[in-house]
């Protein structure tokens, strides 16, 4: 996978509509970016649609499409979780939407307590096996809970996960203690989402200013950034971009970079408006 991928938690089927979103998506493959990720509760599979609208026009080998599946999609009780049922009813829906016969990864996006695991990891075994998933993965996973995956998935005979999809950034650092030492000793890497603190870490609210147009001024958008610009969080960001000044490069690069200093963090998820 290229080291950054490109996402669209918040932006792609919301507040980017199908024509700009693939301006960005192709910008990002021309750019390098082979790494497409989203999820079906992404605006209750509006940000697969969005995508599903060019993705089949594009050549299937050349980009790596990613999805998840957990949070739930309607009010009916089988419509969320990681049980056989709804994993095998959301992979078919999701496939669906973004009009294609598989995806590349297929990430359970948090652990199901009312499930039980060596459920989850057959019906993930089935669906590699079906071809409509060629690796599976997890996000938000404790330390725990991966090798529980792994261990069970050894017991099957099914296919181990390959990625944790965490937050990850130098104001959220929560899975350098125990997730990725234990992800590296069990053959996973993490594909990383809101490297930039959703915007907090290029700079743009220094002082806790937030410009028109910027997600922390979006009150649909920001209701996970206020821990972000807290003023200890500022603070800290203010001396960021000072080392970014002194570097001769941006905050934004800086704080993609710094994630990638680790050999376990195989790719940074990005959103893009624009």
């Amino acid at each position: 996978v290229s080291r950054l991928s490109i996402g669209s938690w918040l932006t792609f089927g919301s507040s980017v509509d199908a024509g700009l979103t693939e301006r960005c998506v192709r910008t990002a493959l021309d750019g390098g970016v082979n790494v497409i990720d989203t999820a079906d509760i992404y605006v209750r599979g509006g940000a697969e649609s969005a995508l599903g609208t060019f993705l089949p026009k594009l050549t299937r080998h050349t980009f790596v499409l990613a999805t998840k599946l957990f949070w739930p999609m309607s009010d009916d009780p089988n419509d969320k979780g990681l049980s056989r049922k709804h994993v095998f009813e959301s992979i078919d829906a999701s496939l669906a939407r973004l009009g294609t016969d598989y995806v590349d990864l297929y990430q359970c996006h948090r652990y199901d307590d009312e499930t039980p695991l060596d459920e989850t990891v057959r019906a993930m075994g089935d669906l590699i096996r079906m071809g409509k998933v060629l690796y599976w993965g997890v996000s938000c996973w404790s330390a725990q809970q991966i090798v529980a995956a792994c261990r069970t998935a050894d017991l099957l005979g099914v296919p181990r996960p390959i990625s944790n999809q965490p937050p990850y950034n130098l104001l959220t650092r929560g899975i350098e203690c125990d997730v990725i030492p234990t992800s590296r000793s069990e053959g996973l890497s993490q594909i990383v989402f809101s490297p930039l603190a959703q915007g907090a870490l290029t700079g743009k609210y220094s002082g806790g200013q937030r410009p028109e147009g910027s997600r922390a001024a979006d009150t649909q958008r920001n209701m996970f950034m206020e821990r972000m610009l807290e003023p200890e969080n500022l603070r800290r960001i203010d001396g960021m971009v000072a080392i970014a000044a002194e570097l001769g490069t941006t905050p934004a690069r800086l704080a993609l970079v710094w994630c990638l200093r680790d050999d376990n963090v195989a790719s940074v998820i990005f959103g893009a408006t624009r």
